[in-house]
């Protein structure tokens, strides 16, 4: 049985897993940089050790002397959150070959989920549907430019080794191709290690859905519904809601089956996410597996009543899933969650300082999962996540009136965020009929350059 876990991860999400845990009696270990050393997370651990300067090259990712430490401190697993290690297969096989749980699937499936292109072909083989590309690895700017004439403009260059917005990004032209190649391959080489790039076709006017699976040791596999996460700047999303509006039952169903068969075609165990892309026509088009817990994790979990951390724990205890029909679980209410980034809401830049005022006000029937708190600095060193607003209702005309009044209460004080973008979002007419794109930041922000 797991008894002790260190969180290989730090912010919102370390607290995040350290509060399920304290629930389950489970003792908790952090790790930390420098910078983070008054971070709540660290406080909030039974125990917490410094792992090394605020670069996270030089901290958060010096596996095998976190896994020292889990050894030092007789840890039984060890929880990697999402992002750092958590994706990382090399990290995966040592901390088992150490005689650590590693709480997510196996070093093999994340190596395979992990590299893009291999994904890809995998998906192919199970029959789940790709976007329109390449099956292998783009070799020289005159070959993309070759497959981006067949395939046509405008499309995606991607690393890879790795998602995120950091590892991709949108050609419109050759002229753009011939900016960008080189650019993108750089950026792959430095955040994933590899400088391996594909091309997709961009599909306009899309919606960019994801499916929320679990797999444990005995071949069970459930999906957990979708969630919308179109609301998106720079490829990073920055609102979601589940479930999805504006979705007819038979794309569900499409998704639900190509998500599950996904999982299935790797033997996937643990807590994943399947994610899509889905026309106007309503094709459904498999983007890439993420072989981790989701950052919007929270609002299926609010529309499902589960504990996904928990789930974890009990599949990484090598126990069946808690629910192994699909038919028990059910779908209940809308969410929507809102990330709350250190940032200028109209460039998207980063603005890191310190927060002089955090005040989440009324917080009844709220749910915040915060990663910082007031008088805390938002360094350079990391994603300016500084916390999550997760809103629940009974429908989602509820939500998004709860959702106005809430954020309207909400004071930040001392650096700039994207607070004020929830409400402009939220009063688009787009997204109040539910029948948004991956355009509708873009398309607000030309709606209020026309008007100046």
């Amino acid at each position: 049985m797991i008894k002790k876990v260190l969180i290989a991860n730090r912010g919102e999400i370390a607290s995040r897993v350290i509060r399920t845990c304290k629930r389950l009696g489970i003792e908790t270990v952090a790790v930390y940089s420098e910078a983070d050393a008054e971070m709540p997370f660290v406080k909030a651990a039974d125990q917490a050790f410094l792992i090394g300067p605020s670069p996270i090259q030089q901290s958060y990712l010096k596996g095998e002397e976190i896994i020292a430490l889990a050894l030092r401190e007789e840890v039984d697993a060890i929880h990697p959150g999402y992002g750092i290690l958590s994706e990382n297969g090399e990290f995966v096989e040592r901390v088992e070959a150490a005689g650590i749980i590693f709480i997510g699937p196996d070093a093999e499936t994340i190596q395979k989920m992990g590299d893009k292109i291999v994904s890809r072909q995998t998906m192919q083989q199970a029959s789940v549907p790709v976007v329109p590309g390449t099956d292998e690895g783009v070799q020289s700017l005159e070959e993309a430019k070759q497959i981006a004439k067949e395939i046509g403009y405008p499309v995606m260059l991607k690393a890879s080794a790795g998602g995120g917005g950091v590892g991709m990004i949108r050609c419109e032209d050759e002229q753009a191709l011939s900016q960008q190649f080189e650019s993108v391959k750089n950026r792959a080489k430095m955040y994933f290690g590899s400088d391996a790039v594909f091309l997709e076709k961009f599909i306009t006017n899309a919606r960019h859905i994801e499916v929320q699976v679990f797999g444990d040791a005995f071949g069970n596999i459930v999906h957990l519904f979708e969630r919308n996460c179109s609301v998106q700047r720079r490829n990073q999303k920055v609102i979601e809601e589940a479930p999805s509006p504006n979705l007819s039952k038979e794309a569900k169903e499409k998704l639900y089956a190509a998500a599950v068969n996904a999982a299935k075609a790797v033997n996937y165990k643990n807590a994943g996410t399947v994610e899509f892309i889905v026309d106007e026509q309503e094709q459904v088009y498999f983007l890439e597996m993420n072989t981790r817990l989701q950052v919007e994790h929270p609002i299926t979990e609010e529309v499902t009543g589960f504990d996904l951390v928990e789930w974890q724990l009990e599949v990484a205890n090598g126990n069946e899933l808690p629910v192994k029909n699909q038919s028990e679980i059910q779908l209940k209410g809308h969410a929507i969650e809102f990330r709350l980034y250190a940032e200028d809401p109209k460039t998207f830049m980063p603005s890191p300082g310190e927060i002089k005022v955090l005040n989440f006000g009324e917080q009844d029937e709220i749910r915040i999962d915060a990663g910082y708190d007031e008088q805390s600095k938002v360094t350079p060193f990391y994603d300016p996540l500084i916390a999550k607003i997760i809103i629940y209702a009974n429908t989602r005309e509820e939500a998004i009136e709860k959702a106005k009044n809430y954020l309207a209460t909400v004071e930040i004080e001392g650096l700039k965020t994207n607070h004020p973008l929830f409400t402009e979002i939220l009063n688009e007419e787009a997204f109040i009929k539910g029948d948004y794109t991956t355009s509708i930041i873009e398309n607000w922000l030309e709606k209020l350059e026309g008007a100046k």
